[in-house]
């Protein structure tokens, strides 16, 4: 079974995503980190989005997923790149790069065979990112759309920052968030959309227990 969770920067998805996966036993697969290491690829290579620098680019770097003690970690050649992934200037990269068709094409094709690997063993995941129910699994049995007030993400977003040692000004994030949404929503690419037939979720005010509760429910409703 695939659950699909779609969503913008700070609506709860990645933690409650990752939860939903381990109390289900299933696959816990982040897509958007998927997108910031290569974006990371592109900063570090100062590298242009013309067709043949990203045909390349593509060519050469080795991009790998694996789970480590249940955590999702994800590799650019043999360096794990799992934290570098996650400073803003990543980020807003990631935001501009997903929408090179070659690039969606690259990871839409690696998303699918990760998980078409899991089905094949009788195993279920759990996918998040921004298309997962409209283009990466349109058919998926559950799909379902969070969001929250933008100064919800946005503090969201900070708090994350401050785990790892970094202070970020919250008027300035939720500018850049906004920014960020405002182009993921508009590219011609699989934009930042829910599916027509996701469950929309709210989560500001709701608490991190009860959105994993709510996606369990009805992922055994269907069958999980």
């Amino acid at each position: 079974m695939i659950i699909a969770l779609d969503g913008p920067a700070g609506s709860g998805k990645s933690t409650t995503a990752r939860r939903v996966a381990s109390v289900l036993g299933y696959l816990y697969l982040d897509t958007g980190a998927m997108y910031r290491a290569l974006a990371l690829a592109f900063l570090r290579r100062g590298a242009s989005t013309d067709p043949e620098s990203v045909r390349q680019l593509l060519a050469e770097e080795s991009l790998a997923v694996s789970l480590i003690d249940g955590e999702q970690h994800v590799w650019l050649g043999f360096e794990d790149v799992s934290e570098a992934i996650r400073e803003p200037e990543v980020s807003e990269a990631s935001s501009r790069i997903s929408a090179i068709p070659s690039v969606r094409s690259y990871l839409v094709a690696e998303q699918r065979r990760i998980a078409g690997a899991v089905l094949a063993t009788g195993g279920g995941v759990v996918m998040e990112g921004r298309d997962i129910g409209t283009v990466v699994f349109p058919d998926a049995r559950l799909k379902v759309y969070l969001t929250a007030d933008p100064a919800v993400r946005a503090g969201r977003r900070a708090v994350e920052y401050a785990a790892r040692g970094r202070t970020v000004d919250e008027v300035l994030l939720r500018e850049d968030m906004a920014q960020r949404d405002a182009r993921d929503a508009g590219r011609d690419v699989a934009p930042l959309k829910p599916a027509a037939d996701a469950l929309l979720l709210d989560t500001t005010h709701l608490s991190f227990d009860e959105q994993v509760d709510f996606i369990v429910r009805l992922a055994r409703e269907r069958g999980a």
